[in-house]
């Protein structure tokens, strides 16, 4: 990069957004110059509005600046890029509203994964998706775009899948989820509910979310629409007493029967695309295939590859199916703000970003 790319971040103050602003700090390409927060905070400083409650400090560049109006406008100092942590029922408005101002959406939110025309970009497996960017652009009139991230818990999974399936093929899985609290925002679920309890319940259509998701990643562009991949998932989500770090127990059954060692060497040796390998938020590796039979655990391995990494560990087979693991994502960093600041990269390197 010649020069840094304005970006701002929508909703800086929730536990995404301030995920954002950490990861944020120092990046080589992007250069924050707005920070978005509530109507009651409007005009304070992000020190003052902001409940910071991670454990790194807050930057100090950030903690100085006034919050403003997640709305498009002149207070966005010339962002060209933001990264949204706004909810789904809000972004569902204002995104568009960036769309239509020539400014490029990298979105948390679901609001738009189901549009066809709405890449949901994971960048070590589809980055050949943002392809969809220029159609979007013509389809719908605009010069900016939405991009998506994919749901949290779909991440880790997809990426396994990946791997997977380019491999031997892929038929149909079943997967069961344990998912940490931070994935419920902040304050999140109730001390009461949550302590010495899994809730085996998630709203939103979480297990809708975790379904379709990949089936839509690992399809491809056909025409002006992304048309999705011919497998089937079945999935139980479930709310555990875990801070950070989704895990995904998964039961698969692939097109071939591969041995397993040829499983072992297909995730362990996966690579993501050239394109997207060596962004500066890229995974080293993207996948880590721990071999200990009681790993991956989310407070030991969340924070793989600077909490990038999918982390798969109990690669054994399946009775009912061909082979099943264990995965391990970092929710709040490769399903949430990290993957979207490694959308933004891939969309800034492949010249998407105007």
């Amino acid at each position: 990069m010649n020069a840094k790319i304005p970006v701002a971040v929508l909703a800086a103050k929730g536990s995404v957004g301030q995920r954002f602003v950490q990861l944020l700090d120092g990046h080589p390409w992007f250069e924050v110059v707005a920070l978005t927060g509530s109507d009651r905070s409007i005009g304070q400083t992000y020190r003052t509005a902001c409940h910071w409650i991670l454990s790194d400090s807050m930057p100090a560049w950030a903690a100085e600046m006034t919050l403003v109006p997640s709305e498009p406008g002149p207070v966005m100092n010339g962002a060209r890029l933001v990264f949204s942590a706004l909810p789904s029922d809000i972004a569902l408005r204002v995104e568009l509203g960036y769309a239509r101002a020539g400014v490029t959406v990298c979105s948390n939110a679901s609001a738009y994964r189901c549009e066809t025309d709405v890449p949901v970009l994971l960048p070590e497996v589809n980055p050949e998706q943002a392809s969809i960017v220029p159609i979007q652009r013509r389809l719908r009139g605009w010069s900016g775009a939405i991009v998506c991230n994919p749901n949290c818990t779909a991440t880790g999974l997809t990426v396994a899948l990946k791997a997977l399936r380019d491999a031997f093929g892929l038929s149909r899985a079943f997967v069961v989820s344990l998912q940490a609290i931070s994935g419920a925002g902040y304050p999140g679920v109730a001390s009461m509910d949550i302590i010495d309890n899994v809730i085996p319940y998630i709203g939103s259509d979480e297990e809708g979310k975790v379904e379709s998701e990949p089936q839509k990643m690992l399809g491809r562009v056909v025409g002006d629409a992304i048309l999705p991949a011919d497998f089937l998932i079945s999935a139980h989500t479930n709310r555990v007493a875990v801070s950070d770090g989704h895990m995904v127990c998964l039961s698969v059954e692939l097109k071939q029967k591969p041995s397993l060692e040829e499983v072992t060497h297909a995730l362990s040796a996966y690579q993501a695309p050239e394109v997207s390998r060596d962004l500066p938020w890229a995974p080293h590796p993207p996948i880590l295939l721990r071999s200990e039979p009681d790993r991956p655990q989310p407070r030991l391995d969340r924070w793989a590859g600077k909490g990038m990494t999918t982390v798969v560990g109990r690669l054994r087979p399946d009775p009912l199916f061909h082979y099943k693991m264990v995965i391990l994502s970092h929710n709040t960093v490769r399903g949430a703000a990290g993957g979207s600041l490694y959308n933004g990269e891939l969309l800034a390197a492949m010249d998407l970003v105007k």
